[in-house]
């Protein structure tokens, strides 16, 4: 399988998906990348002619931290008839009535999921996260390592949780938004903010 962006957030990727008994054998990316520490073949950008038909030949991630980008990414390998998988590492724990959507989903090492959440295409759940009951992660969206969501959290999509951040229950945080690190979110989150601190504001 190929993946599509090869540095830090890309060798966790790599890393889960070896974990997960599957091969990645190859990679786009803007630039040939210096350090290739899972020796991968490298090839081109994702528009170019050998990556295009990795695309319809393989199935791929997209291993890019940023919402936005990844999102595009993942409709540009959709568009030329390409698969996209999910990388979830064995030592996550995913309650069997919690829905994960079959689209570039990444659940790392030690994140748990549990009942009746919901995680959408092309979510992060990142190292050693919380995603409580009835939580709803939308499309795109990146839950941060350590991050806490508590029970019947609804975070909108391409939204950002920094690491070590706790939501209340039965909070709302709009689409596009940004929870800075460590912060402590205790009401609701309107569309398009950025939020940090304890209580963030």
């Amino acid at each position: 399988m190929v993946i599509v962006g090869y540095s830090g957030h890309g060798y966790v990727v790599c890393s889960i998906l070896k974990a997960a008994g599957l091969r990645v054998t190859a990679y786009c990316d803007n630039l040939v990348k210096d350090s290739n520490p899972f020796n991968l073949q490298y090839l081109g950008k994702e528009d170019d002619e050998t990556a295009l038909a990795a695309f319809r030949e393989m199935k791929s991630f997209v291993a890019i931290g940023n919402n936005h980008l990844r999102k595009r990414l993942s409709d540009f390998i959709l568009v030329q008839g390409g698969r996209l998988i999910n990388a979830v590492h064995p030592t996550s724990i995913i309650c069997p009535s919690a829905i994960i959507e079959k689209a570039g989903v990444m659940v790392a090492a030690g994140a748990i999921i549990q009942p009746l959440a919901k995680i959408g295409a092309g979510a992060i759940c990142n190292t050693g996260c919380i995603v409580e009951h009835e939580c709803i992660v939308g499309a795109y969206s990146h839950i941060g390592p350590g991050t806490v969501l508590c029970g019947n959290v609804n975070v909108g999509e391409n939204s950002f949780i920094g690491a070590g951040a706790i939501v209340r229950q039965n909070i709302t945080i709009g689409r596009h938004c940004m929870i800075g690190a460590g912060s402590v979110v205790i009401k609701d989150v309107p569309d398009h903010s950025t939020v940090v601190g304890v209580p963030a504001r």
